[in-house]
């Protein structure tokens, strides 16, 4: 198993150094896999909440936080 074995980390992703505080990543994240919508379409959907992020960061996002 990967827990047994010393040599095997699982480092979790960082969001030091993002624009966007955790949970608004998260939310961004989870609206693209929960609802199955583009990234334009969760663009629209943050936009609607006040939240300014290009479809871009949100692709970025989910690249780089989205599950493994």
């Amino acid at each position: 198993m990967c827990g047994d074995d010393p040599g095997v980390t699982s480092a979790a992703p960082s969001y030091k150094r993002h624009r966007y505080p955790v949970e608004i990543i998260d939310h961004g994240v989870w609206l693209y896999f929960r609802l199955t919508l583009s990234f334009r379409e969760v663009e629209e959907m943050m936009l609607a909440r006040g939240v300014v992020a290009s479809y871009e960061t949100i692709r970025r996002w989910w690249a780089k936080f989205g599950p493994v």
